[in-house]
């Protein structure tokens, strides 16, 4: 049905029938029907016609440009698509290739070189290839890892150079952190104490040679000194070693030499240095028979220096005097704070005699006396008192031969006037004198001390009474030097005054009850050294207190206590 209708029939508003219309002129062109738009009708010409009536027309000019852009996208297109196929789709040999070598690099520690092989290579090569490879970039950070544990390694194995070397390494392949800074810290602080060694070295190798194996500045000390900087020092621990062979045969030779204090020494030094050494048992057990031997001479020497001294037999030829016998165990044992006491003793005796012969008013026995007292007790207060008396004397040899008028004594007779001048020199020196007493310069400094002070008083006026008292009052003063300075704990102080006591007036039995104090302040300044871990300052301590008083239980059990290491 073509729903067109006859142009020549009447418009109808009813039902149009269908026609198959005319069926000769199947084969023409349909005709299109001309439409109604009220416009003026136009004469339009067949497409054949026209075309033939007009030449043909050029083509369009904008082709080719499209057409060549369309080959170039293309192209691109192609492009793009390969590349994505080579890196995404396609197998990436090359590049697993140096993966796979980097991850046996780095299994078999090589890594870092300069021939290509080493992991840290490999993976830059990888990183390379593709820069956003993560199993490259992880790779590194491993590689950086292993550099710093090396690093570690290295520097506990005492080769700086090689642990400054792969730090710097781990640093620029891990940027830096804390583990970095602190292996460079560290790396610097064994730097430091390497210099520090190195130097002790040289002391210690200084020291052995010239035989001083103990004291702070000793061989023994510096090797000690050396392991606390560096440990693992083989050097310092062989050192150590020979200085204990030359206190073990140090210590034998005493023993043999029957030289019970050095043999003492060599053996404390040894235990102090090396506890355990092998060679220390047996010089204990020979210093213990020794020591018998020598405690049961020593004893008889004194028994029969007291009995000397009490009958009177002071000094003089033979070997049955208090001198002859208390020099007699001295030699046994040097230190032996009753054989010293002793000498003091046979000292005071002579300066009695000595003041005897004065007052006789024979100035040459006296004279010879106190001379002999001087050589055993050279600074003895009553000695030096003695003595400036007796210089007054000798002053006027022609008065001391006339009687003595209206009851005076032959010294005071004999002594002359001082001129207002020495008397003023007097009062000065006494004045300094006594300032020293206060400061505690009881003997020191030579010329400055009280002692020096008093003397030189006495040798312008030998009968000063003022500087014979101060004198004289000297060891009083210093025994309440010596308990203030124990009661405030400084034991250095009071070992001074005690020596300056020793000095001043020897063979004053009162020492021995001080001496005894004194070793036991040094025994609790030991136990608190050696509760905390201060073995070294603890066996100082011990031999302060057995320089004071050997035979002390408590000195006996530290020794055994720090010898056994408890």
């Amino acid at each position: 049905m073509s729903g067109r209708r006859d142009q020549h029939e009447p418009e109808q508003r009813g039902r149009t029938e269908p026609t198959l219309g005319n069926l000769d002129q199947l084969d023409a062109p349909p005709r299109q029907a001309t439409p109604r738009d009220d416009l003026p009708s136009m004469k339009a010409e067949p497409r054949g016609a026209r075309a033939a009536a007009q030449p043909r027309r050029k083509r369009r000019g904008w082709l080719a440009p499209v057409l060549l852009l369309l080959a170039v996208g293309a192209i691109g297109a192609m492009w793009y698509g390969r590349s994505y196929l080579s890196n995404s789709l396609l197998p990436r040999t090359e590049l697993n290739d140096v993966l796979g070598r980097a991850q046996q690099a780095l299994a078999a520690g090589h890594l870092d070189g300069q021939d290509g092989t080493s992991a840290r290579e490999l993976f830059q090569a990888a990183v390379a290839l593709e820069p956003d490879n993560d199993i490259a970039h992880d790779g590194l950070h491993q590689v950086g890892t292993a550099e710093l544990s090396q690093a570690d390694a290295a520097l506990q194995a005492g080769q700086f150079d090689v642990a400054a070397q792969k730090a710097a390494v781990a640093r620029e392949l891990l940027g830096g952190g804390s583990d970095v800074d602190h292996l460079d810290q560290m790396i610097a602080a064994k730097r430091a104490s390497q210099v520090q060694v190195s130097t002790l070295v040289d002391q210690a190798q200084q020291a052995f040679a010239a035989g001083q194996y103990g004291g702070d500045r000793g061989a023994g000390a510096l090797y000690r000194q050396m392991l606390a900087a560096d440990p693992g020092n083989a050097v310092a621990r062989h050192g150590l070693d020979q200085v204990g062979d030359a206190l073990a045969a140090q210590a034998q030779k005493a023993i043999d030499a029957n030289d019970g204090a050095g043999a003492d020494a060599a053996i404390e030094q040894l235990a102090a240095l090396q506890p355990n050494n092998a060679a220390l048992p047996g010089l204990r057990a020979a210093r213990a028979q020794a020591g018998q031997q020598d405690g049961a001479a020593l004893a008889a020497d004194l028994q029969q220096g007291d009995d000397a001294l009490r009958n009177g037999r002071i000094a003089g030829a033979g070997d049955d005097t208090a001198l002859a016998h208390y020099k007699a165990a001295l030699a046994l044992d040097p230190d032996n704070a009753q054989a010293q006491a002793g000498l003091g003793k046979v000292a005071q005796a002579l300066t009695v005699q000595a003041s005897a012969a004065m007052d006789a008013g024979d100035a040459a026995q006296a004279g010879k006396l106190l001379d002999d007292a001087a050589a055993l007790a050279p600074k003895s207060a009553d000695i030096a008192a003695a003595r400036a008396h007796l210089q007054g004397m000798q002053q006027q040899p022609a008065a001391a031969k006339a009687p003595a008028n209206d009851g005076q004594d032959v010294a005071a007779a004999a002594a002359p006037a001082p001129t207002p001048q020495q008397s003023a020199q007097i009062a000065r020196l006494l004045q300094q004198a006594q300032a020293a007493t206060q400061r505690g310069d009881i003997m020191m400094p030579p010329g400055n001390c009280a002692y020096d002070l008093y003397r030189s008083a006495l040798a312008i006026d030998g009968n000063s009474a003022a500087a014979q008292q101060g004198l004289q009052a000297l060891p009083g003063t210093v025994q309440q030097l010596f308990n203030r300075a124990l009661a405030s704990g400084d034991l250095v102080r009071a070992g001074r005054m005690l020596d300056n006591l020793a000095d001043l007036s020897p063979g004053d039995a009162s020492q021995g009850a001080l001496r005894q104090r004194l070793a036991g302040a040094w025994l609790d300044q030991a136990d608190r050294q050696l509760a905390g871990g201060d073995r070294t300052g603890a066996m100082q301590a011990l031999q302060q207190a057995r320089k004071l008083a050997p035979n002390l239980p408590r000195v006996l059990d530290l020794a055994t206590r720090l010898q056994s290491g408890n």
